[in-house]
């Protein structure tokens, strides 16, 4: 039982089990240990106290967003898509502060899932031990690993492609670095929050934080949400994307 907390927790691995999270079987018991986050989770707004702040983009980046914003300016708010089609999902940490959107996250041995209801996405939060491969593919939801402390799960993502975005118009260098500390609220159980850091010392002028709230509703499900089947940017005979109202 204490080598199954230990895996479920984040702990030491076997060097005969690399990878126990695809293992699961028998260690179900420990995750009794690990604190309740069931239900589904959705993004509270933000009523007094302090906002997020906004980061501090530098250099190129700086000048990109300045250019976008420009054009947003000049059309009603919209900042332009860059080419990105609307069914491609904006990435860590920019999910992480989507209000329309709900979560869940499944704990399994050695592993935490999360599934979120825009663009039907998840992430796979490693907490066997393991560490980042050095061959990384650069995804949208990047590499995470994650160990427990206490009732605070901790997550490190790197390797986030540059298609995924830091916040509207910000993008991000290969040196990005994500740092999450996850827990519920010391004051209110149905209360989730999401302690944010991003370093990336090419693209942020400074570590950019932020503190997510989620509101918990245990009677709710995830809905399907199929991005393709109202496509809004038809790709033509040409292979370029198009936009159809």
């Amino acid at each position: 039982m204490a080598a199954a907390l230990a895996l479920a927790a984040g702990g030491a691995i076997a060097a005969d089990d690399v990878h126990p999270a695809s293992k699961p079987k028998g260690q179900y018991a420990a995750l009794n240990g690990l604190p309740d986050w069931g239900g589904v989770w959705v993004l509270e707004f933000q009523r007094g106290g302090t906002p997020n702040p906004a980061p501090e983009p530098k250099g190129a980046y700086k000048e990109h967003y300045l250019k976008m914003k420009a054009e947003a300016d000049a059309n009603h708010g919209e900042f332009p898509r860059e080419g990105r089609s609307y069914c491609a999902p904006p990435g860590i940490p920019y999910h992480i502060g989507l209000a329309q959107y709900p979560t869940e996250f499944l704990f399994t041995p050695g592993r935490v899932t999360v599934l979120m209801e825009a663009w039907t996405q998840w992430r796979r939060i490693y907490t066997d031990g393991r560490t980042h491969p050095p061959d990384l593919e650069a995804t949208f939801y990047g590499d995470s690993i994650g160990h427990w402390e206490g009732d605070t799960l901790v997550v490190e993502t790197v390797g986030l492609k540059p298609g995924s975005l830091i916040a509207t118009g910000i993008g991000h260098s290969d040196k990005e670095k994500i740092t999450e500390r996850i827990h519920l609220s010391p004051t209110d159980t149905d209360q989730l929050m999401d302690e944010v850091t991003v370093n990336d010392p090419e693209a942020l002028e400074k570590p950019w934080t932020a503190t997510y709230r989620y509101r918990r509703h245990r009677e709710w499900e995830l809905l399907e949400f199929a991005c393709a089947e109202n496509d809004r940017n038809p790709v033509g005979a040409a292979g370029v994307a198009g936009f159809k109202e």
